[in-house]
Protein backbone atom coordinates (compact mmCIF):
# COMPACT_ATOMS: atom_id res chain seq x y z
CA UNK A 1 0.00 0.00 0.00
CA UNK A 2 2.63 2.08 1.06
CA UNK A 3 4.24 2.04 -2.84
CA UNK A 4 0.95 2.69 -4.17
CA UNK A 5 0.30 5.63 -1.75
CA UNK A 6 3.89 7.12 -3.15
CA UNK A 7 2.65 6.36 -6.87
CA UNK A 8 -0.26 8.77 -6.29
CA UNK A 9 1.79 11.25 -4.80
CA UNK A 10 4.08 11.02 -7.65
CA UNK A 11 1.23 11.32 -10.59
CA UNK A 12 -0.49 14.24 -8.08
CA UNK A 13 2.93 16.74 -7.98
CA UNK A 14 3.94 15.48 -11.93
CA UNK A 15 0.46 17.35 -12.80
CA UNK A 16 0.87 19.98 -10.65
CA UNK A 17 4.25 20.85 -11.82
CA UNK A 18 2.71 20.88 -15.27
CA UNK A 19 0.29 23.34 -14.47
CA UNK A 20 2.23 25.25 -12.66
CA UNK A 21 4.95 25.55 -15.75
CA UNK A 22 2.32 27.45 -18.08
CA UNK A 23 1.61 30.39 -15.11
CA UNK A 24 5.44 30.08 -14.24
CA UNK A 25 5.95 31.23 -17.86
CA UNK A 26 3.37 34.25 -17.74
CA UNK A 27 4.79 35.37 -14.55
CA UNK A 28 8.63 35.71 -15.55
CA UNK A 29 11.74 33.92 -15.34
CA UNK A 30 11.10 30.72 -13.28
CA UNK A 31 13.61 29.48 -10.83
CA UNK A 32 15.05 25.77 -11.16
CA UNK A 33 14.07 23.24 -8.14
CA UNK A 34 17.50 21.03 -7.62
CA UNK A 35 15.70 18.20 -9.15
CA UNK A 36 15.15 19.50 -12.38
CA UNK A 37 18.27 21.25 -12.97
CA UNK A 38 20.56 18.47 -15.40
CA UNK A 39 23.41 16.68 -13.82
CA UNK A 40 26.54 18.50 -13.60
CA UNK A 41 30.30 17.36 -14.32
CA UNK A 42 31.69 17.14 -10.70
CA UNK A 43 34.78 19.27 -11.36
CA UNK A 44 32.40 21.85 -12.59
CA UNK A 45 30.21 22.33 -9.32
CA UNK A 46 31.16 25.36 -7.06
CA UNK A 47 29.82 24.89 -3.60
CA UNK A 48 29.31 28.32 -1.25
CA UNK A 49 29.37 28.07 2.24
CA UNK A 50 30.39 25.09 4.30
CA UNK A 51 31.51 22.64 1.93
CA UNK A 52 32.53 18.91 3.11
CA UNK A 53 33.77 15.75 0.75
CA UNK A 54 32.18 14.67 -1.92
CA UNK A 55 28.56 12.51 -1.42
CA UNK A 56 27.43 10.10 -2.96
CA UNK A 57 26.39 11.69 -6.33
CA UNK A 58 29.57 12.94 -6.61
CA UNK A 59 28.90 16.72 -5.85
CA UNK A 60 29.53 18.76 -2.78
CA UNK A 61 27.27 18.64 0.11
CA UNK A 62 26.75 21.26 2.97
CA UNK A 63 27.50 20.22 6.42
CA UNK A 64 26.38 21.91 9.55
CA UNK A 65 29.15 23.71 11.78
CA UNK A 66 28.45 21.86 14.29
CA UNK A 67 30.21 19.19 15.84
CA UNK A 68 29.04 15.67 14.49
CA UNK A 69 26.81 12.91 16.89
CA UNK A 70 29.16 10.20 16.13
CA UNK A 71 32.78 10.46 15.14
CA UNK A 72 32.75 8.62 11.77
CA UNK A 73 36.60 8.95 10.97
CA UNK A 74 39.80 10.75 12.59
CA UNK A 75 42.88 11.84 10.47
CA UNK A 76 45.94 9.75 10.11
CA UNK A 77 49.00 11.66 11.64
CA UNK A 78 51.62 12.78 9.49
CA UNK A 79 53.85 9.67 8.58
CA UNK A 80 51.28 7.45 10.07
CA UNK A 81 51.47 4.93 6.90
CA UNK A 82 52.81 1.70 7.21
CA UNK A 83 56.25 0.85 7.47
CA UNK A 84 56.25 -2.07 5.36
CA UNK A 85 53.98 -3.10 2.27
CA UNK A 86 50.72 -4.08 3.30
CA UNK A 87 50.77 -7.94 2.41
CA UNK A 88 53.45 -7.97 5.27
CA UNK A 89 52.83 -9.79 8.94
CA UNK A 90 51.67 -7.18 11.29
CA UNK A 91 54.82 -7.01 13.05
CA UNK A 92 56.68 -6.65 9.92
CA UNK A 93 54.44 -3.57 9.38
CA UNK A 94 55.17 -2.03 13.01
CA UNK A 95 58.68 -2.51 12.88
CA UNK A 96 59.28 1.00 14.38
CA UNK A 97 57.26 0.63 17.27
CA UNK A 98 57.69 -3.20 18.49
CA UNK A 99 61.98 -1.97 17.96
CA UNK A 100 61.43 1.05 20.53
CA UNK A 101 58.89 -0.77 22.92
CA UNK A 102 61.27 -3.92 22.85
CA UNK A 103 64.07 -1.59 24.58
CA UNK A 104 61.68 0.15 26.47
CA UNK A 105 60.90 -3.52 28.29
CA UNK A 106 64.20 -4.80 27.98
CA UNK A 107 65.23 -1.61 30.35
CA UNK A 108 62.01 -1.81 32.56
CA UNK A 109 63.54 -5.60 32.95
CA UNK A 110 66.47 -4.43 33.71
CA UNK A 111 65.60 -1.82 36.69
CA UNK A 112 63.24 -4.87 37.82
CA UNK A 113 66.17 -7.72 38.17
CA UNK A 114 68.27 -4.30 40.00
CA UNK A 115 70.10 -2.89 37.30
CA UNK A 116 68.66 0.23 38.00
CA UNK A 117 71.18 3.23 35.74
CA UNK A 118 71.53 0.46 32.89
CA UNK A 119 67.68 -0.19 32.51
CA UNK A 120 66.54 3.32 33.06
CA UNK A 121 69.48 4.51 30.49
CA UNK A 122 68.14 2.20 27.99
CA UNK A 123 64.47 3.76 28.55
CA UNK A 124 65.78 6.84 27.35
CA UNK A 125 67.84 5.79 24.74
CA UNK A 126 64.78 3.73 23.19
CA UNK A 127 62.77 7.12 23.34
CA UNK A 128 65.48 9.24 21.75
CA UNK A 129 65.72 6.42 18.89
CA UNK A 130 62.29 6.83 18.31
CA UNK A 131 62.27 10.55 18.07
CA UNK A 132 65.24 9.67 15.11
CA UNK A 133 63.01 7.07 13.79
CA UNK A 134 60.28 9.47 13.28
CA UNK A 135 62.66 11.87 11.54
CA UNK A 136 64.20 9.84 9.37
CA UNK A 137 61.81 7.40 8.06
CA UNK A 138 58.43 8.51 6.24
CA UNK A 139 56.19 6.00 7.46
CA UNK A 140 56.88 4.78 10.69
CA UNK A 141 53.20 2.96 11.74
CA UNK A 142 51.77 3.50 15.09
CA UNK A 143 54.93 5.41 16.23
CA UNK A 144 53.44 8.42 14.56
CA UNK A 145 50.55 9.78 17.44
CA UNK A 146 50.89 13.77 16.06
CA UNK A 147 52.61 15.82 13.75
CA UNK A 148 56.15 14.62 13.18
CA UNK A 149 58.08 17.59 14.46
CA UNK A 150 55.71 17.05 17.83
CA UNK A 151 56.73 13.44 17.89
CA UNK A 152 60.08 14.09 17.71
CA UNK A 153 60.38 16.82 20.30
CA UNK A 154 58.19 14.57 22.49
CA UNK A 155 60.21 11.34 22.33
CA UNK A 156 63.87 13.37 22.61
CA UNK A 157 62.84 15.85 25.10
CA UNK A 158 61.24 12.74 27.53
CA UNK A 159 63.89 10.32 26.55
CA UNK A 160 66.85 13.20 27.21
CA UNK A 161 65.18 13.82 30.25
CA UNK A 162 65.22 10.48 31.60
CA UNK A 163 69.14 9.86 30.31
CA UNK A 164 69.99 13.22 32.08
CA UNK A 165 68.12 11.47 35.41
CA UNK A 166 69.75 8.12 35.64
CA UNK A 167 72.65 9.45 35.09
CA UNK A 168 72.22 12.21 38.16
CA UNK A 169 70.84 9.17 40.35
CA UNK A 170 72.18 8.56 43.88
CA UNK A 171 74.27 6.21 44.57
CA UNK A 172 77.56 7.09 43.01
CA UNK A 173 76.05 9.73 40.02
CA UNK A 174 77.90 9.01 36.96
CA UNK A 175 77.00 13.13 36.32
CA UNK A 176 77.35 16.11 38.80
CA UNK A 177 75.35 19.09 38.17
CA UNK A 178 76.96 21.67 40.85
CA UNK A 179 73.58 23.73 40.63
CA UNK A 180 71.24 20.96 41.13
CA UNK A 181 73.23 20.07 44.14
CA UNK A 182 73.09 23.94 45.76
CA UNK A 183 69.41 23.52 44.92
CA UNK A 184 68.81 20.26 46.84
CA UNK A 185 70.58 21.65 49.64
CA UNK A 186 68.97 25.06 50.31
CA UNK A 187 65.51 22.87 50.22
CA UNK A 188 66.31 20.69 52.94
CA UNK A 189 68.37 23.42 54.61
CA UNK A 190 65.34 25.68 54.53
Amino acid sequence: MNAESERKSAKAAGSAKAAGSAEAEAAGPAVAHPAEEPAQDPADVEAKGAVSAPGPDGEPRKVSRRFPLFTRDTARPEGGGRAAPGDAPAPARQWPLLSVLGLVGLGLLLTALDVFRLGTVLIGVALVGGAVLRWALPDVGMLAVRSRFTDMVTYGALGGAIILLALMAQPEPVLEIPFLDDTLHFTIDS
